[in-house]
C-alpha cells in the first residue's frame, strides 16, 4: 500500500508541475524535434480516409505538389543543360516526389468505401489517372538524362526545349491546384472541376493544357524524324552506334516526360485524356 501510494503521489505531483508548463514544453519539443514529414504529403491526413471525397482531394493535392516539384526540377535541369549536361538520377526533388506519390497511392487504398455519386466517382478516376501519370513521370526522370552538346538548331536541343516548356506549364497548373484553400469541396461537372472557389479550370488553364498537348504532339513527331536521322548518321560515319542510341533514348525519354506531364496536369483539372 505504501509503495502504491508513493507512485500515485509521484504521478500526481509530476502532472501538477508540468500542466502549467505544457505549452512551453510542447514548443521546446517541437524545436528540438522538428517535423520530418515531407511538405508534399502534408495533405494526407488519416482523418480524411473516413470521407471518400475528402480523401480524393487530399490525394489530388499531393499529386499536384509532387508534379510541381518534379516538373520544376526536370525543367530547371533541361534549361541548365541545353548546351550539354545531365539530369541526375538521384535528384532530391524527384526522389521526394516519387516517395510522396507512393504514399498517396497507399493512402488512396485505405479509403473507407467508394464515392457515392457519379461526379465523385469521376473525380476519383481523374485523380487516379493523374497519380499514375505523375508516378510514371518521376520514374522516367529517376533514370537520368544525358544531354549531348549540340548545335543550337539541332533536333536534340529542340526536343529539350519542348520538354522544358511542357515542364514549366505543367508546374504552373499544379502549383495553382496545390495553392487552393484547404476548405474546398470538389465536384466534377461537364469535364471540369467546379470547386466553389477560384480553381485552375478557367480558360487560362484550358489554354495551358492545350499548349501542353501541343508540346507533346510536336515532340512525338520530332522523335520519329530524329530517330531516323540519327541512325542514318551512324551509316554516314558521323556518329558511333553508342552515341546514336544514347541520343535516341534521350529524346524518347523527353517525349515520355512531356506526355506524362501533359496527361497528369489535364486529369488534375478534370480535362482527362
Amino acid at each position: 500500500m505504501l509503495l502504491a501510494g508513493y507512485h500515485s503521489a509521484y504521478n500526481v505531483v509530476g502532472v501538477a508541475v508540468l500542466l502549467p508548463l505544457i505549452d512551453r514544453f510542447t514548443r521546446f519539443v517541437e524545436k528540438i524535434l522538428p517535423e520530418r514529414a515531407s511538405p508534399l504529403t502534408q495533405c494526407l491526413d488519416p482523418s480524411a480516409l473516413a470521407t471518400p471525397i475528402a480523401a480524393v482531394e487530399a490525394v489530388r493535392r499531393t499529386v499536384a505538389r509532387s508534379l510541381e516539384s518534379a516538373c520544376t526540377s526536370v525543367g530547371g535541369s533541361l534549361k541548365a543543360g541545353e548546351a550539354g549536361g545531365r539530369l541526375e538520377k538521384d535528384a532530391i526533388p524527384i526522389r521526394e516526389a516519387s516517395d510522396a506519390l507512393r504514399q498517396a497511392q497507399v493512402f488512396m487504398s485505405d479509403v473507407d468505401g467508394p464515392p457515392e455519386t457519379e461526379d465523385e466517382q469521376h473525380g476519383l478516376t481523374s485523380t487516379l489517372h493523374a497519380l499514375d501519370h505523375a508516378s510514371r513521370l518521376t520514374e522516367t526522370a529517376s533514370g537520368g538524362l544525358e544531354l549531348e552538346k549540340s548545335n543550337a538548331e539541332s533536333d536534340d536541343v529542340r526536343a529539350a526545349q519542348l520538354c522544358a516548356e511542357a515542364m514549366q506549364r505543367a508546374s504552373t497548373i499544379a502549383h495553382k491546384i496545390a495553392a487552393l484553400p484547404d476548405a474546398h469541396p470538389v465536384t466534377i461537372r461537364g469535364g471540369l472541376l467546379g470547386t466553389g472557389t477560384e480553381a485552375p479550370t478557367d480558360s487560362a488553364a484550358q489554354e495551358s493544357v492545350a499548349e501542353l498537348e501541343r508540346c507533346a504532339n510536336a515532340l512525338s513527331e520530332l522523335r520519329r524524324s530524329h530517330r531516323s536521322a540519327t541512325l542514318r548518321d551512324v551509316a554516314k560515319g558521323t556518329l558511333t552506334a553508342d552515341q546514336a542510341i544514347v541520343r535516341v533514348d534521350t529524346v524518347r525519354n523527353l517525349e515520355a516526360l512531356t506526355n506524362h506531364a501533359w496527361r497528369s496536369a489535364a486529369h488534375l483539372v478534370g480535362l482527362g485524356y
